[in-house]
């Protein structure tokens, strides 16, 4: 396990990497659905 990773340290960047971007995904996807669902509650 430890060559792999010394062999492929920048697969293992790129992965973290990707897990963290797609967790702010998630985040602001969710967000905007409560802002979405703040303001139709404010116009009613």
């Amino acid at each position: 396990m430890e060559t792999f990773l010394t062999k492929n340290a920048l697969y293992v960047v790129l992965l973290i990497t990707l897990t963290v971007w797609t967790g702010v995904a998630l985040y602001v996807n969710r967000l905007e659905k409560k802002v979405t669902n703040l303001e139709r509650k404010l116009t009613k």
